[in-house]
């Protein structure tokens, strides 16, 4: 294929890089020509295509609308709850870049980005493409983390990572060890219930109960202040649960009151066929679940040399302080899970002062392209409005 040419590369089409898009084509930035998007997932949807079957719309954190929306007549709001929540997500999804002729092109993996002087060179699985900036919006979930604990290898039996769970049939009978303190590990032992012969719970910190159904707007704010802070300093960036806490909502407290829920201090370490408790007691296991998160998809931004010694990269206003032209999108104060919605916009402000006279003389939003007659998901126009309220600041979309 021959080498392509954009004013702005995106790299990833989840929540945070398709919120910059549509700002960015508002801002009369083509996709396909001026803007070229690419997505390593087979269909849209994001990471949410690649969750497993059981989970359900708001059985963990919320899935905020995208910037625009509404146009469409659909919410995640008002989605059916009853359906897997990645096959809900990949239809909406699908259907908002149709509505915008976001031309996403996918499935496209970005194995390297490298610094060819005025221009950045990306080496894909599709060819190169020559671009003066590029939004890195890949997420997490290819980046899988599972730390180290003695006798880990020498385990022999089955080691899976949320990455990588299917479903609690696959361990139906057996004594499952369940590592981690977020929702997901929690959704996990709720699914095994009943299933597995025997589940085991263990946390590294105690679990950060908050009384209330959903991601408060004081938690979203302190997770917030800890993600920039430390994207502005260069660290490695906490995890988002341990600035929100997990919601306590009546199925969890459920799961407490049945004893279901009571997660044991982290382990000592392991052997072929048990876990050893700190105290030196001793569970046979079948299997672990290593519910322990992700870090940064970034890999291929290496050539680069982003990284501080302090282990992360430092973004102060959406781009690299070590390479201007690189923005993120969904990193640090922008992570989907407290504000990629919001920092849209914002980015994409940013990405088109960047690019300067490089770029055209300011132009018109274009018209969005209405989708066939028949689309199941209808195109009812709604208003989209502005708030000034801090709650509409973190948790509204557009």
């Amino acid at each position: 294929m021959d080498r392509q040419t954009a004013s702005v590369v995106i790299i990833g089409a989840g929540q945070a890089g398709l919120s910059v898009a549509y700002y960015l084509q508002k801002l009369g930035l083509k996709p396909g020509t001026d803007l070229i998007i690419v997505d390593r997932g087979p269909k849209a949807g994001g990471a949410w295509q690649h969750r497993w079957e059981s989970l359900r719309l708001g059985s963990a954190h919320k899935v905020h609308d995208l910037p625009g929306m509404r146009q469409l007549g659909i919410s995640f709001d008002t989605a059916d709850r009853t359906l897997p929540a990645r096959d809900v997500v990949e239809e909406y999804y699908r259907t908002y870049e149709q509505f915008y002729d976001l031309r996403v092109q996918r499935p496209v993996t970005v194995g390297a980005v490298f610094d060819r002087g005025a221009d950045l060179i990306l080496q894909t699985s599709a060819g190169e493409i020559s671009a003066r900036a590029v939004v890195n919006a890949t997420g997490t979930w290819g980046a899988p983390f599972v730390p180290y604990y003695p006798g880990a290898w020498s385990f022999t039996g089955r080691q899976v990572h949320t990455s990588s769970y299917v479903s609690a049939e696959e361990f139906r009978g057996k004594n499952v060890l369940v590592v981690g303190g977020g929702t997901s590990a929690i959704g996990f032992l709720l699914e095994l219930e009943g299933v597995a012969a025997k589940t085991f719970w263990t946390s590294r910190r105690p679990i950060d109960y908050r009384d209330h159904g959903s991601l408060a707007l004081e938690d979203a704010i302190n997770a917030v202040g800890e993600q920039d802070a430390a994207a502005r300093a260069g660290r490695a960036l906490p995890s988002i649960v341990s600035g929100t806490g997990v919601a306590l909502t009546r199925r969890i407290a459920a799961g407490i009151d049945r004893g279901l829920l009571i997660a044991r201090p982290l382990f000592r370490s392991l052997t072929e066929d048990s876990v050893v408790w700190s105290d030196g007691s001793q569970d046979p296991i079948d299997a672990i679940i290593w519910a322990t998160g992700f870090r940064p998809d970034i890999r291929h931004l290496s050539p680069l040399k982003l990284h501080e010694k302090s282990g992360g990269v430092v973004v102060s206003t959406g781009a690299a302080e070590r390479d201007p032209r690189i923005f993120f999108a969904g990193y640090g104060p922008t992570a989907s899970t407290v504000g990629a919605n919001r920092a849209g916009r914002l980015l994409a402000r940013q990405v088109f002062t960047a690019l300067g006279d490089r770029y055209g003389s300011s132009p018109e939003p274009p018209a969005p392209v209405v989708p066939p007659i028949g689309d199941p998901l209808g195109t009812t126009a709604n208003p989209t409005t502005d708030s000034v309220s801090i709650l509409s600041r973190f948790f509204a979309d557009d």
